[in-house]
Order: structure tokens, then sequence, then C-alpha cells
């Protein structure tokens, strides 16, 4: 692997690629390659043991042109000022491209919580829930969850802000309970858009998905589901992988037996359908005809593009190509469904979920599956339509294109003033 590209600079460029194609003045793109805020605290809480320890946590609100921000939080290692910078930029043009009114957020804490009791990130997280109170709220910032994050993060945030604010405002975060207020079909969402958007890319493409081969890079929430719905849909799932490596049958496994197989051993590494095992490289670069990169940024560097052999790749996770492995899968004509269309549901479900809590009127799962459905469509839709009247190399600039436009229509339309 090359050097890992800083994910605020790949979003930079992927802005500057859309703006030579966009009416829009440099000055105005300029103001929409960074984020308007960004809060980074300290965390200090007790330990089960009596000890203090400290976490460094951040929250990112990009973009509020289009309406209140919006975004996860992350739990990991990982998580610093520069990524969360990045995915509320994604997820201001996430929100756009899917023509959804709302901006972008993002936050995160430097954790493993994998270290931690669940008393000790109970406290984490409300002391989290405490810092951004100001920040957050049904108007201004919805939270939800997102790597290491669930529905009980979600729940005990939502306790604290309505504990501290004393009221009730289930539309402060989204992705809760189904009995704290959340949405019929949030889990699947994310999973269940990768597929639509796979599903429309193949129909464009002329390829028939019925028998194609899938591999799956990263076998969480949104790698798992998708795997499971595009074998529903009639595709072969080949691969899969999780950190702790990967699977391969070239005739095909039960993506359903694998997520148990995950779930009572902690990877999918030995499931008993499984031929050979996998590094997550060697998944990424299988002879398939669709790749699903599900895990976290960076996941394919110029170096490994190189050697994908996908025809098709569908981003269910945030920005898991760098800019320079784009532009080596774009010379070998490989289709890329991007990140801000791709696993779109997610947030999309979240807006479902936050126009109920509204209206505290609470819709079927079959009711969100549909409308997702046809938010998905026509953004893919609209991602043609720049595509090919614009003449772009990639569908990624097309996205690019549909959604910043969007987002500066908005902003001018606003008007400024000091």
């Amino acid at each position: 692997m090359s050097e890992e590209a800083n994910p605020f600079e790949s979003l930079q460029s992927q802005i500057d690629d859309a703006a030579a194609y966009l009416d829009v003045g440099d000055d105005v793109i300029e103001r929409l390659k960074h984020p308007e805020r960004v809060l980074e605290t300290n965390l200090t809480i007790e330990r089960d043991d009596g000890t203090l320890e400290r976490f460094k946590a951040f929250r990112s609100q990009f973009n509020g042109d289009r309406g209140p921000y919006k975004g996860g939080i992350r739990y990991h290692p990982q998580v610093s000022r520069d990524e969360v910078k990045a995915l509320s930029g994604w997820m201001t043009y996430k929100t756009a491209i899917v023509d959804i009114p709302l901006g972008g957020g993002k936050g995160g804490i430097v954790v493993d919580p994998d270290d931690y009791s669940e008393a000790e990130l109970e406290r984490l997280t409300r002391s989290f829930a405490k810092e951004i109170r100001p920040m957050i709220g049904a108007d201004r910032d919805v939270p939800a969850p997102d790597v290491n994050t669930g529905q009980r993060e979600m729940n005990w945030i939502k306790d604290t802000y309505e504990t501290l604010e004393n009221t009730t405002e289930p539309g402060v975060i989204t992705g809760k309970a189904l009995d704290s207020g959340g949405s019929e079909g949030r889990v699947e969402a994310t999973g269940r858009s990768t597929v639509l958007a796979a599903r429309e890319a193949f129909d464009y493409l002329d390829k028939d998905l019925q028998g194609a081969t899938v591999a799956v890079q990263g076998y969480g929430n949104a790698g798992w589901i998708a795997a499971k719905l595009i074998d529903e849909m009639g595709a072969t799932v080949v691969a899969a992988s999780d950190s702790s490596g990967g699977i391969h049958n070239p005739d095909g496994f039960d993506p359903v037996g694998a997520k148990q197989h995950k779930n009572e051993t902690g990877s999918v590494v030995g499931y008993d359908e499984s031929e050979e095992e996998l590094t997550n490289d060697e998944v990424l670069t299988l002879d398939v005809d669709l790749l699903i990169p599900a895990a976290l940024e960076n996941a394919i560097d110029e170096d490994l593009a190189k050697d994908v052999n996908a025809d098709v790749v569908v981003e269910a996770a945030n920005g898991p190509l760098t800019p320079a492995a784009d532009d080596v899968l774009e010379e070998k004509d490989v289709f890329i469904v991007p990140d801000i269309l791709a696993n779109a549901g997610g947030v999309t479900v979240s807006y479902f979920e936050w126009v109920q809590n509204r209206q505290r009127f609470y819709w079927s799962e079959e009711r969100v599956n549909d409308e997702l459905e046809t938010v998905i469509v026509d953004a893919f839709d609209a991602l043609v339509e720049a595509y090919e009247e614009n003449d772009l190399e990639n569908p990624r600039t097309a996205a690019y294109v549909v959604a910043i436009q969007r987002v500066a229509d908005a902003f001018e339309e606003a008007g400024s003033w000091p």
C-alpha cells in the first residue's frame, strides 16, 4: 500500500474536479470546500476501576445551506479532525445528490470501544452529548450512528439531551431504537441503497445482475446487508471479508450463514462454505462483476487499483477509493457508483425518521423501503443525466456536479449579509 491519502484533501479534489463543469464562481467553490465550524473537545470519564481517562472528540458542521446539519458519530481509534471534516463534507453532498433538505455534519471520538465496558461507554457517550448539546437540535444539527455506534448510543444521546433541556425531542437524533422513536427500515437502509444503486448501474450498463459475481469487503452492517439483499436479487456472493481476513468460494456461499458465523466467532474467516481464506486486498482484487467496498476510507489506493478486476464498483463505505485510485480505475473503464449516492440510504431513512419524529406519525417498513427506492432511483437518474449531458469522465464527478450545484443554488438564493 502507498502512503494513505488525507480524506479531507480527497474531498477537496473531488469538488475541484466537478467545479470545472459548473457555472459557479471560484469564491463560492472555495466556500464549499471547507466546514463552517469544527468542535474539538476533550472528554474525561471515570473508568470502572476509579481512574480517569481523557478522550479526544470532534463534531464538524460542514454546510447548512439546505437544512440542519446531518451526520453520524463514530467511535474508532483512527478518528481525526481531517477525517470528520471530510466525512461532514461528503455528507453535505450526499444529502444534496438524493435531494433531501439537510446539510452535512459528522462527529467522532478517538476510542476503541472493544477496550471499554458498557458502563464506561455510556459515561463517554453522555459526556460527548453534554459537550455537543449547544450545537445539536432537531432544527440545528441531527447526529446519527456510524462506525461502532448504533441504537444504544443514540438512545443515550437522546436521553441526555432531553434530560438537560427538560424537553421531549426525539428528532434531535436518528438511528434510535423503535421504542425510542426510531424508524422501520433504518438498520438495512445503507445496504439496501447500495444494492439499489448496483441494480440501476447494471441496468444502465445493460449488464445482467442475475448470476453476477460479487465480492464484499467489510462485513459490518452495510456490507452484510448488501450481500444478503443482492443474493436475494439473484447475484452470487463469492467473497467477503472483515478486519480479520476474507473468505472465497467461486461457486458462491450463503451470506446470511457467513454473518451468523461472524456473530458466533467474531469473523467471517473459518466459515464452512468457504473454499479458501484471502486477505482484504485479495478480496478487493478478485475477478468479479461487482465489488462492494464496505469498510473504511482509503481501502483502495493507486497501487491496489491497478490490480482491481471488477467491472463495477459500488461504494458502500465512505471514501473507499483515493483520488489516484479513481484515476486508475477510470483508465480501466471501471464503472464506479460513488459513495455519496450508493450509501445514501442511511441518511435518507434517517431523514424519514426525522420527519416521522416531527409529525409524531410513524410509517410501515414497506412505505420506508418504497420511499427509499424512489429517492435512490431518482438520484441515479440525475447522475446519469449529468454524466451524459456534460460528457463527463466518470460517474463520481457527475454526482458532485449535481450535488454542488444544488448546494450553491441554495446559498446564492439565500443571499449574503454581514
